[in-house]
C-alpha cells in the first residue's frame, strides 16, 4: 500500500494508494529484453515504448542498438505492448521464467494513415508532413500511440537579431541562457522525419547544449570570461566574436545538502509512454545519486494538488522510489496549485547554505488555477524571493507548452530541459547533476560596448528573449539568467569591421560622430569591451567584471569552429535571411573539424543528426509545382 495527501478546500486528506502489478519481496520474478526493428529497412528503432500491460513497467529502447531491458518481472504470462509514434502497434504474450531471461525482439510495420483524414488547425503557412500527422504554423493536429488527434505545441514567436549600428546602439545587453530544452526538442523534431517549426529553433540553446573545454578558473570571481575571434563562415568579410562564461565542476560529493521537491505532472495529458512512464524512470536515476544528508519530496498534481511524499532522507530510496512508481496519470491540470504547494513545502525544509530547489516535470498543460503566462510569472517572481530555485523538465509530444515552461523556469531562477528519452535524462541528472542543482551566480548580465573605429554593424546571433535594455545593466532589480556549477554559456556576434558595410540596418545617422573619426589612442586595438554583471546565489547586490578583446582575428579553437557549425545550422533552420550561401554540408564539414575528442558522443550525433536533415531533404519547401 501507498499513501498520498490530497489538498481539497485548503485541507489535506489522506488516501490509500495499491498500484496494481505491485511487485514484493516474496514475488519471483524475471527479465524480458530485445531488439526493436522496422520490418521493412531491418534497421533498429530508437526510443520505442516496450510496457508490460497491468504493471507499471516500461522501458525505451536505446538510441543506437534499438534494444530495450525490463527487469523484475513477476514470473508468469504477460503480454508486451511496444509503441511508437508512426508504426503500428504490437502486443506479444511473453512468459517469463522466475531467475532468467526471456528474449522477446519485435519488428513493426509502418503504420498507414491517410493525411487526408486529418484536419489541420492554425496559423496559415507552410505544411510539413511526416508519417501520419501534418504540421501547420505553430499548431497542427497529429496523432500519438496509434490514436488521430490535436497537436497543440505552442512556441513563443521569436524575431532573428538584426544588425546595429555602432553609431546608434554602441551597447548590447542580454541575460545569460544555460537552458538546452531547444536542440533535444529539435532532435526530436528530425529524428521523427519531421522539419521542426521556426520558432522551436532558439539557437543559443542549440549552442549552450554542448560541452566545451574552457581551461581553469582562477581569481575572485565563480567563473571566467574567455573570448575568440576569427572569420564568419557564412560571410568572409564579416568577423565571428565568441564570448565564453564558464564556471567550475564541482564533484557530487561535495555539493551542499540538497532539499528537493519533485513537482509531478499527473494530469490525463501525461498518459502517454513519452510523458509518465519516462518521467518516473528520469526520476528515478537522479534518486540514485542522492545521498543521506539531501532530502526529497514528491508533490503531484492533477484535478488537485497533492503530497505524495513527505521531505524524506535520501538515503531512504526505496521509499522514494516506490511513491514514484505509485504515480497514475489522469484529470485536469491544478498547475497554479501544485506550485504552491512544492513552495511551501520547500521552504518548511528549507536548509540554510544549501540547493533548495523545486524540479517541475509536465508537458507544460496549465490549464486548471492561474493558467496565462503572466499569472504564472507573477507567482513564480514573487515565490523565488524565498531562496529556493526552479527547474523545469519537459516531457512528450502532441501539447508540449514550450513557451511557458521557458518562461516559468526563466522567472524562477532557474533552467528549462526537454528530456526526449533515458539518455538524455542522465546527461540532465547525472552527468550534469551539480550545474542542474547547484548555483553558483544568479542574475548574470552581459553588456559588450563596441569600439566605433574599429566596427561599424553587429548582430547578436540568438539570445532574441533574453534581451535587456541597456539601463537593466547596472538594475539589481531587473532578473536575469542563473550560472551553475560545470556551466558553459557561449555567445556568438557577427561583427561588421569599419567601412565594410552594415546590411539591412537604418540611414546613417546625421548629427552622430561618424565610425570612422579617431578613437581616442589608448583604445586604438580594441574591437569590443565585455562587461558581466551577477550576484552571488543568495545575494541582492551585484558584483561586475570586464575585459577588452582585441581587434585580432585567428585560426579558431575545435571548440569555435563546432559551436560556430551549430549556430550555422540553426540559422539554417530558421530560414535566416543571414546565412548567405551556407549549407548543410558546410555545417557537416565545420562540425567535423570542430569535433575534437568528443568522449560522450555528443558531437557526432549532432553531425548525423545535420546529415539526416539533409538526406531527408527537411529543408526543402513544398511549392505548387514540387519541391524547391
Amino acid at each position: 500500500m501507498g499513501t498520498y495527501f490530497v489538498r481539497t478546500a485548503g485541507m489535506l486528506t489522506l488516501l490509500a494508494l495499491a498500484g496494481p502489478g505491485a511487485v514484493t519481496a516474496q514475488t519471483p520474478t524475471g527479465a524480458i529484453e530485445g531488439t526493436i526493428t522496422d520490418a521493412t529497412t531491418g534497421q533498429p528503432l530508437h526510443q520505442v515504448s516496450v510496457t508490460v500491460e497491468g504493471t507499471a513497467l516500461s522501458a525505451l529502447t536505446n538510441l543506437t542498438t534499438g534494444r530495450y531491458s525490463l527487469t523484475n518481472v513477476p514470473a508468469g504470462d504477460h503480454t508486451v505492448k511496444v509503441v511508437i509514434i508512426g508504426y503500428v502497434t504490437q502486443e506479444r504474450e511473453v512468459t517469463v521464467t522466475a531467475g532468467q531471461t526471456t528474449v522477446a525482439d519485435f519488428a513493426l510495420q509502418i503504420s498507414e494513415i491517410n493525411l487526408d483524414e486529418l484536419v489541420a488547425t492554425g496559423v496559415a503557412g507552410e505544411v510539413q508532413r511526416r508519417r501520419g500527422w501534418s504540421y501547420m504554423g505553430t499548431t497542427c493536429c497529429g496523432f500519438s500511440g496509434g490514436r488521430v488527434g490535436f497537436n497543440t505545441e505552442s512556441y513563443a514567436h521569436i524575431d532573428e537579431n538584426d544588425f546595429k549600428l555602432v553609431s546608434a546602439s554602441p551597447l548590447s545587453t542580454f541575460s545569460i541562457d544555460v537552458d538546452r530544452a531547444s536542440y533535444t526538442n529539435v532532435r526530436r523534431f528530425i529524428q521523427d522525419g519531421t522539419r521542426p517549426p521556426i520558432d522551436a529553433v532558439r539557437i543559443e540553446e542549440m549552442v549552450n547544449y554542448f560541452p566545451y573545454d574552457w581551461g581553469d578558473i582562477a581569481g575572485e570571481h565563480p567563473f571566467a570570461v574567455t573570448t575568440e575571434v576569427t572569420q564568419a563562415p557564412w560571410k568572409r568579410e564579416h568577423r565571428l566574436v565568441r564570448i565564453g562564461l564558464h564556471a567550475p565542476s564541482v564533484d557530487i560529493r561535495h555539493l551542499p545538502p540538497s532539499n528537493l521537491v519533485f513537482l509531478l505532472d499527473v494530469s490525463g495529458s501525461m498518459d502517454s509512454p513519452d510523458k509518465l512512464p519516462l518521467l518516473k524512470s528520469a526520476f528515478a536515476l537522479l534518486v540514485d545519486q542522492l545521498r543521506p544528508q539531501d532530502r526529497v519530496a514528491i508533490v503531484v498534481y492533477a484535478g488537485a494538488a497533492g503530497l505524495v511524499l513527505p521531505s524524506t532522507p535520501g538515503n531512504q530510496q526505496d521509499r522514494i522510489l516506490g511513491a514514484l512508481e505509485q504515480l497514475r496519470a489522469g484529470g485536469s491540470t491544478a498547475g497554479g496549485e501544485g506550485l504552491q504547494l512544492a513552495y511551501e513545502t520547500a521552504r518548511e525544509h528549507y536548509i540554510d547554505g544549501g540547493n533548495n530547489r523545486i524540479i517541475l516535470a509536465t508537458d507544460g498543460d496549465f490549464n486548471v488555477g492561474p493558467s496565462s503566462d503572466g499569472e504564472m510569472v507573477r507567482l513564480i517572481e514573487k515565490e523565488r524571493e524565498s531562496g529556493v530555485f526552479l527547474t523545469v523538465l519537459g516531457f512528450g509530444t502532441g501539447n508540449l507548452k514550450d513557451s511557458k515552461m521557458e518562461q516559468i523556469a526563466d522567472h524562477g531562477n532557474g533552467n528549462f530541459h526537454y528530456v526526449d528519452g533515458l539518455l538524455e535524462a542522465r546527461k540532465v541528472l547525472v552527468e550534469e547533476m551539480g550545474g542542474t542543482l547547484l548555483t553558483l551566480a544568479k542574475d548574470v548580465k552581459l553588456q559588450i560596448e563596441f569600439n566605433p573605429a574599429r566596427v561599424e554593424g553587429y548582430r547578436l546571433i540568438g539570445y532574441e528573449n533574453r534581451l535587456l535594455a541597456d539601463e537593466d545593466f547596472n538594475d539589481d532589480t531587473k532578473d536575469a539568467g542563473e550560472l551553475g556549477a560545470g556551466h558553459t554559456v557561449t555567445a556568438l556576434y557577427e561583427v561588421v569591421p569599419a567601412d565594410a558595410g552594415v546590411p539591412r540596418v537604418v540611414d546613417e545617422l546625421r548629427y552622430q560622430p561618424r565610425a570612422n573619426d579617431p578613437p581616442p589612442s589608448e583604445f586604438e586595438d580594441e574591437m569590443l569591451y565585455v562587461k558581466v554583471r551577477y550576484k552571488d546565489p543568495d545575494g541582492e547586490k551585484s558584483m561586475v567584471l570586464g575585459q577588452a578583446v582585441a581587434d585580432r582575428s585567428g585560426m579558431p579553437s575545435t571548440d569555435f569552429r563546432f559551436a560556430t557549425a551549430v549556430a550555422g545550422f540553426g540559422m539554417l533552420l530558421r530560414e535566416s535571411p543571414y546565412a548567405g550561401t551556407f549549407t548543410l554540408d558546410d555545417v557537416v564539414k565545420l562540425a567535423e573539424r570542430g569535433k575534437g575528442d568528443d568522449p560522450r558522443g555528443y558531437r557526432g550525433e549532432f553531425i548525423r543528426l545535420v546529415e539526416a536533415t539533409r538526406d531527408l531533404g527537411l529543408l526543402k519547401v513544398e511549392t505548387d509545382g514540387g519541391m524547391k
